[in-house]
This record gives structure tokens, C-alpha cells and sequence, in this order.
């Protein structure tokens, strides 16, 4: 089932269960695909599931950007709105990788491509961040990198 089919139905669920804070969350993501699907140059077929899974993890970078802002300005209660959002989005997200399974994953990466020295880390990068697309955001993937290549 693609994500935009599994969201209208959250939203429908969410409104007949009348919570507010779900239905916002579900209408933002919602939101997301159908501007990212009107897009110039998107494909007439909808979005791929890696281009919903980049959107899903990209609204949840969003929310955990504000979340630390607000928790810095003393604004808990919409870092509690921001959070419960949050939750939302990462219901639609697979399960996060591991720290240890990420760091297992990305020496494998580093012995495929043969890198060896900080340099290399765009070759790995690319990889890594293709391979662990939905279950590993790309900070964490590069602060592994960085740390396996130095």
C-alpha cells in the first residue's frame, strides 16, 4: 500500500477518533507528498517509495530541529506539539538501525569501495546513505563514516 493511500486513511481514523494532535501530524505529511508529487518534473506515476521514505525522514528532521529549539527558548509546550508529531511521522518510518548495526554496516560499505583515508568518504557516503535509506538519518551516517575512515 503506497503512503499516501496508508495517510488518508490515518486521517480518517483520526477524525472519527476526533484527535486533533494525530490529524495534524497526518495532514502535514499528507501535505508533503501531494506538493512534492505536483512538483515540475515529477513522474505522473506518484511518488517512489524511497522519494516517500526521503519525505517522511525529512519531516521528521524537521520536527526534531524544532523540538531542540523550543526545549533552548523554554517553549515545552510546543516542543510537546512538536514531539507528538514527531511520533506520528515515525510510525510511517521503518524501524532506526542500531548504532552497533550501523557501524557493521558501514565497514562493510568502507571494504566495498575500498576506501581508505577521510578523502574518501563521498564514495562511502553515497553508498551508505542508499543502502540505509528510512533506517539511518544522514548526520549519523556521516559521523560513522567519519569515525571508521579516521
Amino acid at each position: 500500500m503506497s503512503l499516501k493511500i496508508e495517510i488518508e486513511a490515518g486521517i480518517k481514523e483520526a477524525m472519527k477518533a476526533k484527535d486533533k494532535e494525530r490529524l495534524i501530524a497526518l495532514r502535514s505529511i499528507k501535505s508533503m507528498i501531494l506538493l512534492a508529487e505536483t512538483e515540475k518534473g515529477a513522474s505522473s506515476d506518484g511518488l517512489t517509495e524511497e522519494a516517500e521514505l526521503g519525505l517522511l525522514m525529512k519531516a521528521a528532521k524537521q520536527r526534531k530541529d524544532s523540538i531542540e529549539i523550543f526545549e533552548k527558548e523554554g517553549r515545552n509546550d510546543l516542543a510537546e506539539k512538536e514531539l507528538g508529531e514527531l511520533k506520528v511521522i515515525e510510525s510511517f518510518l521503518p524501524e532506526q538501525i542500531s548504532d552497533e548495526e550501523l557501524s557493521k554496516k558501514i565497514k562493510s560499505v568502507i571494504d566495498k569501495v575500498g576506501a581508505e583515508t577521510i578523502r574518501d568518504m563521498g564514495k562511502v557516503m553515497g553508498i551508505a546513505n542508499k543502502e540505509l535509506s528510512g533506517r539511518a538519518e544522514s548526520k549519523r551516517i556521516a559521523e560513522e563514516v567519519k569515525r571508521a575512515l579516521s
